[in-house]
């Protein structure tokens, strides 16, 4: 069968196209039944027309490596301008956006300073009207208690004023007070208490000691003394309540003093200034408690008084100027502080010119006043019902 194959090909010289040994490559079956081979085709790139050889492919890689690499630069480069164009981009939104917060910052501690301010000036507000409302509080209390003090001291006055009647009529005189009016047949002791019609008129004339002659005794066996009636008539011109005057340095010296030289020295000094400014005050125990109560049924036992230290019933207590403390006190040491206070209510009445008498009968009032202090330090005092 090779010898048939070898005897059926065709000659190089005869034109005819070269036997199968010359075309490389192996054979390959093409259809089996037909009972022949068909040789593969020649090698793809020996095929393709104008193709490039060996050596031209290996001179065309490094141009198209060169390529790639400019365009994977130029793709690098633009793609870094783009990142550099948004990160600038981004920059300036963030500096905007840091403007925008520094800007709000700046409104937020502007907000807090007006906010602390208007705090500050609502609790300045606050306190100033809490302490002008504690101020009017204070001085309401105060005004009340002026009040008060006032309304007890102008009791005591009209209570005094009661058993001092300072003015008569000369068609009516009250005998009581000027027994030198009397006749001798008349003179003597009466009983009761009588009445002036009238208390706008002035007293009639009465009898002055000329100067350098002393008054006549009258019938009641009383004497004016030419001393202290001239110191009481130097008072009298231009009365004041200075202690430095001969007048009331005298009543001071021998009454005053004495009568409010209580055991408790510390409390009897209190006391005589409280008498002096007037705002002293005198209270009945009884009449600040309920009645029925244990407080009232005690209030008459027995107890220590504050001024003398003696135990004694303390029915009456006192209060010095606006103080809220009390000061029980015995009947005894009450007579003394009480004859002391008619006589500067007195002497009072006589500086605002509430007194409209001639100098003498004031003068025998003042004795009488004095009297009274007196016999208080003595401790002669009228018993209370």
């Amino acid at each position: 069968m090779g010898h048939l194959l070898g005897c059926g090909l065709p000659q190089p010289d005869q034109g005819l196209p070269p036997p199968l040994s010359a075309v490389p490559g192996p054979w390959k079956g093409v259809d089996p039944s037909r009972g022949y081979w068909e040789a593969p085709g020649p090698p793809a790139q020996a095929t393709v027309e104008g193709a490039p050889s060996g050596e031209e492919a290996a001179a065309v890689t490094p141009l198209d490596v060169s390529r790639l690499r400019s365009s994977s630069m130029e793709i690098r480069e633009k793609g870094a301008e783009f990142l550099r164009e948004e990160l600038r981009r981004a920059q300036k939104e963030l500096k905007l956006k840091d403007a925008e917060c520094e800007r709000l910052c700046r409104v937020r501690e502007q907000l807090e300073r007006e906010l602390e301010e208007l705090t500050a000036s609502l609790f300045e507000e606050a306190h100033r009207m809490v302490r002008e409302a504690n101020v009017k509080q204070a001085a309401a209390e105060k005004r009340l208690k002026e009040a008060r003090g006032k309304i007890d001291m102008l009791q005591a006055e009209v209570t005094a004023l009661k058993t001092l009647v300072i003015t008569s009529t000369p068609a009516s005189p009250n005998h009581e007070l000027h027994p030198q009016l009397q006749s001798p047949t008349k003179a003597g002791p009466r009983k009761g208490h009588w009445r002036p019609q009238s208390s706008s008129r002035a007293l009639g004339p009465t009898v002055r000691p000329a100067p350098g002659h002393g008054l006549a005794p009258d019938k009641e066996g009383r004497e004016v003394d030419t001393t202290l009636f001239s110191e009481f008539r130097a008072w009298r011109a231009a009365p004041t309540l200075d202690k430095a005057c001969p007048f009331l340095d005298r009543v001071y010296r021998e009454d005053v003093g004495p009568c409010l030289d209580f055991t408790m020295r510390e409390l009897s000094a209190l006391v005589r200034g409280a008498v002096e400014d007037n705002t002293l005050t005198i209270e009945p125990v009884v009449s600040h408690m309920q009645p029925g109560t244990r407080a009232a049924a005690e209030c008459g036992r027995t107890s220590k008084c504050a001024l003398s230290g003696l135990t004694s019933p303390c029915r009456h207590r006192i209060r010095l100027g606006d103080s809220e403390s009390h000061y029980y006190i015995s009947p005894s040491s009450r007579a003394r502080i009480t004859a002391v206070c008619n006589f500067f209510t007195y002497i009072r009445y006589i500086q605002q010119g509430l007194v409209r008498q001639d100098v003498e009968p004031m003068f025998w009032e003042v004795m009488r006043l004095r009297k009274e202090m007196s016999l208080a330090k003595l401790g002669f005092f009228p018993q209370e019902g």
